[in-house]
């Protein structure tokens, strides 16, 4: 492949003043194109910066002349050569068309010939061909370029291969098309299990203790779905879900406050912080801040470690009634929360402060 041209003070063969290393790497159809057009604009000191800028670039450039008949491409840098594979004397005096082929949009070219017949700039991209047969997606930018009389000298077009910009966005697009399946797929699932939750409850004479579950299953229902479009990714925003799932106890009343940023976790986080949250939320209207009407909580989640290893997740809760350290396990929520944190091998502090609860808990994010 060739290297790119490397200039360094001296004489230029032009009488500059300019010089560069023309060595065998040298790209020399800059300097070629200003010697067979001898009227074109690029003299003096821009017919150096022209070569300069020509010979490095690592973007393919081309210049046709609109004048002539078919419009043939009367320059073409180096790169434009290894994108192609053609060599020069097999693309100077060649329309720009030779490098379509069979599954070329036709729609696309028609911009382009449009945008040639008005003298206007264009972006389009669309499936080129190289010399062996291999094809690329090509960003093509085409615009008019004018002399001091404003008169159309040339057009310019510059290539940039984007074949593996259009295969992220593919990939993109079926990750996001399987998100939105598995999430209708995931809504059903948990619509049958709420079902035979509540089938249960009644049959046993239950039906509180359903309702609980439910709740539960529902809290975790809504973290996944606003989760799952950055779910192929491996890591999502924590944020997200965790509005998700205090929405519901918030309802625009301003009882809850939610200070976290856009931090991202991997997918797996979400489940215990989103079934721990629920029952912090659950126990804070029956026992907690939420039991007074000015009560309030506030939730923060930042990543901490030197690696930004784990996410900890602060909740505190203020204006609510005189709180005491509960007996025993305290309570199923507590138990359930205890266990969840332990699976995820994460850790938890309660702190029954006379002001209200304040929990602390951390969680492994990597």
């Amino acid at each position: 492949m060739d290297k790119p041209t490397k200039f360094k003070p001296g004489k230029h063969p032009q009488g500059t003043g300019q010089a560069y290393d023309a060595g065998p790497d040298f790209d020399s159809s800059p300097e070629e194109f200003r010697k067979n057009n001898p009227d074109n604009e690029f003299v003096g000191a821009s017919g150096v910066l022209f070569e300069q800028a020509m010979a490095q670039t690592r973007m393919a450039i081309c210049l046709t002349d609109p004048h002539a008949e078919d419009m043939p491409i009367v320059f073409a840098n180096r790169a434009f050569r290894e994108l192609t594979g053609y060599a020069q004397e097999e693309i100077v005096g060649r329309n720009c068309r030779f490098l379509q082929g069979p599954d070329t949009d036709m729609e696309q070219v028609g911009k382009i010939r449009t945008a040639l017949e008005t003298h206007n700039v264009t972006v389009v991209e669309l499936l080129n061909y190289r010399k062996n047969g291999e094809t690329f997606w090509n960003a093509l930018h085409i615009g008019p370029i004018y002399n001091e009389a404003g008169e159309l000298i040339y057009f310019f077009g510059s290539q940039w291969d984007v074949s593996d910009v259009r295969a992220a966005r593919a990939e993109e697009l079926y990750a996001k098309e399987m998100a939105r399946e598995l999430s209708h797929r995931m809504k059903n699932m948990f619509a049958v299990i709420s079902g035979i939750v509540n089938i249960t409850g009644r049959m046993r004479g239950v039906e509180s203790q359903a309702r609980e579950i439910n709740n539960r299953v529902q809290a975790l229902g809504r973290a996944y779905e606003t989760t799952l479009d950055e779910a192929s990714s491996g890591n999502i925003q924590i944020g997200e879900a965790i509005h998700a799932i205090l929405e519901p106890y918030d309802l625009g009343t301003g009882r809850l406050e939610l200070l976290g940023n856009g931090l991202k976790v991997p997918f797996n986080v979400v489940s215990g912080v989103g079934l721990t949250l629920h029952e912090l939320a659950a126990n804070a209207e029956k026992h907690g801040a939420w039991v007074n009407k000015g009560g309030k909580v506030w939730v923060d989640w930042k990543a901490q470690g030197d690696d930004d290893e784990n996410l900890v997740v602060t909740w505190r809760e203020r204006g609510g009634p005189d709180v005491v350290a509960p007996e025993g396990d305290g309570g199923s929520g507590n138990a359930i929360i205890d266990r969840l944190v332990r699976h995820a091998g994460g850790n938890i502090q309660r702190d029954w402060t006379p002001e209200g609860l304040e929990v602390r808990i951390e969680f492994p994010a990597k």
